[in-house]
């Protein structure tokens, strides 16, 4: 995003703060008094129409004032965004003297996710943690007769075992394959074996442990999360949500697939999606704000914030990271 010039800074980020605290569009005259911008009237209604043309403001009617658009919000927080008040601090203060005393996980994320409901107004949502993707690490072949039992190691120490039928012949590849395979492993650190390169000598042994893999590969599905959901009746009291066929698409995915509200993340910086940026068309009315917390044994989960465009982002994200810190320290 292009840097703006100092007085559109100014005019876009008192717009962003007047529709969040208001809902309603606001004009040059209002900002001037209401922010004490050091600027006449015409001089903002000029950043104002500047900002229009970038589109980062839109104007809902000919006579109306201007709101931020879904590009204007991603500006404010990429750019603009202010540092968090003292309420964001006193819930960071707060949360630091919990202690892992509930009888169940549910329980604390369900306390998790009332607190940041109470303390934001907007709608909370913490998955639980799933563990990430398997990658194959190690192959070990053993023959036992005419059958070939095979050991698969996953980068999360799990292990699978396979009993197959020895191709007739192939018992003196099988050194030979399990030294192909683990150097495999090591050389392309993806967990995945390069048939194309298998030598001609190992093609019959190699051939069985191939259709053997796939097929265990095809068995094994993703690991599905289930999430705590908060707040539901604070989201559809928004304005924003007061048409059913804006907020029903939201609410049929919350049923069928609660996760899918927030995109997996593995790297621990906060993300958030506005509008028609989330994948999922259902929030393309919304502004998502997420952070993950891990849990012992390599578990990634998120805690998430859901609400309208018109929203504070900078107690937003100073909540979500306050409570993924809380459940890092209280779960590791």
């Amino acid at each position: 995003m292009h840097s703006l010039p100092s007085r559109q800074q100014e005019v876009l980020r008192a717009t962003v703060h007047h529709y969040v605290d208001t809902i309603e569009p606001v004009g040059s005259q209002t900002l001037v008094k209401r922010f004490g911008l050091q600027a006449s009237s015409a001089t903002v209604r000029s950043a104002m129409g500047a900002l229009e043309q970038r589109g980062l403001l839109t104007q809902p009617h000919t006579s109306a004032g201007r709101v931020p658009s879904a590009k204007g919000y991603r500006h404010y927080v990429d750019c603009l965004l202010p540092e968090p008040g003292a309420a964001a601090q006193h819930l960071e203060q707060e949360l630091a003297l919990l202690s892992l005393r509930w009888a169940a996980f549910d329980d604390l994320l369900l306390q998790m996710a009332r607190r940041l409901t109470d303390f934001t107004g907007l709608m909370s949502l913490i998955t639980h943690p799933s563990r990430r993707e398997p990658t194959l690490e190690a192959i070990r072949l053993v023959r036992s007769d005419d059958r070939l039992l095979v050991m698969l190691v996953e980068n999360s120490n799990h292990a699978h075992h396979l009993n197959l039928r020895l191709p007739h012949g192939s018992e003196r590849q099988i050194e030979a394959m399990e030294t192909w395979a683990q150097r495999q492993l090591e050389q392309n650190g993806t967990g995945q074996l390069d048939w194309q390169a298998l030598p001609r000598e190992l093609q019959d042994c190699g051939r069985t442990l191939r259709d053997a893999l796939q097929s265990h590969q095809q068995l094994q599905t993703p690991q599905e999360s289930s999430a705590l959901v908060h707040g539901v009746s604070r989201l559809i009291a928004e304005p924003e949500f007061s048409h059913s066929n804006q907020v029903r698409p939201l609410l049929e995915l919350m049923d069928d697939q609660p996760t899918a509200l927030v995109p997996a993340l593995r790297e621990p910086c906060p993300n958030v999606l506005i509008g028609q940026e989330h994948p999922q068309a259902a929030l393309h009315h919304c502004s998502v704000v997420q952070a993950t917390y891990r849990s012992a044994g390599d578990g990634v989960g998120q805690v998430a914030l859901v609400g309208p465009m018109r929203m504070a982002y900078a107690t937003a994200l100073a909540a979500v990271q306050s409570v993924a810190r809380t459940l890092d320290r209280l779960l590791n």
